[in-house]
């Protein structure tokens, strides 16, 4: 075989080394999105990114992306990370579009993301009692001497750094307790168990609509900058977060979701019953009578939970948008049998619930006993079904009995709203602020013992 030359050989050699241009276009912003029809959200489990209530998906990062993936003609789908460093991961390695989350605006991120949309400002304040015996604080060096409760991680650090600042005397006392949540400091501040704690001003003003008591205009930080994030190929999808940012931060449907998640108050007022003397609960006391047979409940149970959602005012629709006597959400009454328009229709409401109390008991008939079957029903009607089975899972996982409520399943419901508990591999279903629902089964339970001695069946 004749050998070519050697100078043509180190021209063949060259011309294969040397790389060649790309021609695919490998980005994937906005247009391709559109191609797929799909925008594909990440973000965090927690009371204000995104959480599954009563079968229904909310948030309020969730509730804006929603908006924004809408105005783009895309359909939406939500994938949630674990951690922050675990986002930030997950849209590097292109496993989600845009994150939706307050991410904290850093040099080191800008180097390989673009931030886009609202810039949020954030900063940690100082929670306490608006009202009471003890004055409110109004600047940090009235911390010295006092006592103050918080979670390890960066609230624990930032006051450590404010105490060298202000020369010691502030008493810090780290709650490491994994079954005590951040929000569960601050329900012990509203209640005068504590006096202070100390969260981000976002957590604050959202428990400030559950707790009115709250003062939380003391910060303690340095202001964060923070907001939505996109890869650095995807400027187009960035621009159109901007844009949508800019033209809807003043519409209603943007002011009604601050209003609803920030400033609306989530508590019912609660008034007596209507007539002792007279043996009456409320005016709608022949209905529940007419309809629990059909489940085989005490009138007065049912009625002790109408009192729990609704104060007895057919009118009333909730923070969630829950509507009428018995507080369906609107699909879950429609799914009932309540007819559109109807929803808050007192019968149509009763028939509603009676009909989702039936179905949520055959869910549950694994649980043995019918009577302690019934805090669990309890527990799904004011969680929905899904928190209720990540809760029973994780009492079995930590050794306690999956079909007993009070001081066992009771305890892990409380425990969804802790990043540890929700986050492990037997949940299915999230964040959860389960304190809610700790206390409505137990309030339920303590009103119909009242209702029982006070009016006959």
């Amino acid at each position: 075989m004749k050998q070519l030359p050697l100078l043509l050989l180190l021209i063949l050699f060259c011309t294969a080394c040397k790389k060649q241009p790309n021609t695919k276009d490998d980005s994937y912003d906005l247009p391709q999105m559109k191609d797929s029809g799909e925008l594909v959200a990440l973000t965090l489990y927690s009371s204000t990114t995104y959480f599954n209530y009563r079968g229904e998906e909310m948030g309020f990062q969730y509730e804006l992306v929603k908006q924004f993936a809408q105005s783009l003609g895309l359909k939406l789908k939500i994938e949630v990370a674990e951690s922050v460093h675990d986002l930030v991961q997950k849209l590097k390695n292109e496993e989600g579009d845009i994150i939706v989350y307050p991410l904290a605006i850093t040099k080191e991120r800008k180097d390989s993301l673009t931030y886009c949309g609202e810039e949020v400002i954030t900063h940690q304040v100082i929670v306490q009692r608006a009202f009471g015996k003890n004055k409110v604080l109004t600047d940090v060096t009235e911390l010295i001497d006092k006592d103050i409760y918080v979670k390890p991680g960066k609230y624990y650090q930032r006051l450590l750094n404010l105490n060298k600042e202000l020369g010691g005397g502030i008493r810090i006392h780290k709650v490491e307790n994994d079954s005590i949540t951040i929000e569960d400091l601050i329900t012990q501040v509203s209640k005068g168990e504590i006096m202070y704690t100390v969260c981000d001003n976002d957590i604050a003003k959202l428990n400030k609509t559950y707790y009115p008591n709250l003062n939380i205009n003391l910060s303690v930080s340095y202001d964060q900058r923070s907001s939505w994030a996109v890869r650095k190929d995807s400027p187009l999808l960035a621009a159109a977060a901007n844009n949508w940012h800019k033209e809807n931060q003043t519409s209603p449907a943007y002011t009604a979701t601050m209003k609803r998640y920030f400033e609306i108050s989530k508590a019912i007022p609660y008034t007596a019953i209507l007539s002792i003397q007279e043996g009456k609960i409320s005016r709608f006391d022949d209905l529940f009578k007419k309809y629990t047979p059909q489940i085989n409940w005490d009138w007065r149970l049912f009625a002790a939970l109408a009192y729990t959602e609704s104060n007895f005012n057919p009118d009333v629709v909730s923070w969630a948008g829950a509507r009428g006597l018995m507080q369906l959400m609107p699909a879950t009454a429609h799914a009932m049998g309540v007819p559109v328009g109807m929803e808050s229709d007192p019968e149509e409401s009763i028939k509603g619930a009676i009909n989702y109390i039936a179905s949520v008991s055959k869910s549950l008939s694994m649980i043995p006993d019918k009577k302690e079957r019934i805090n669990f029903i309890l527990g799904a009607y004011n969680a929905g079904l899904g928190h209720i089975y990540d809760a029973m899972a994780l009492a079995e996982k930590y050794g306690k009995d999956k079909n007993i409520w009070f001081d066992n399943v009771e305890t892990y419901i409380l425990l969804k709203s802790n990043e540890e508990y929700f986050n492990d591999p037997v949940c299915k279903n999230g964040y959860f602020r389960g304190v809610e629902t700790y206390n409505f089964v137990r309030d339920i339970n303590s009103r119909y013992n009242f209702y029982q001695s006070k009016i006959k069946e």
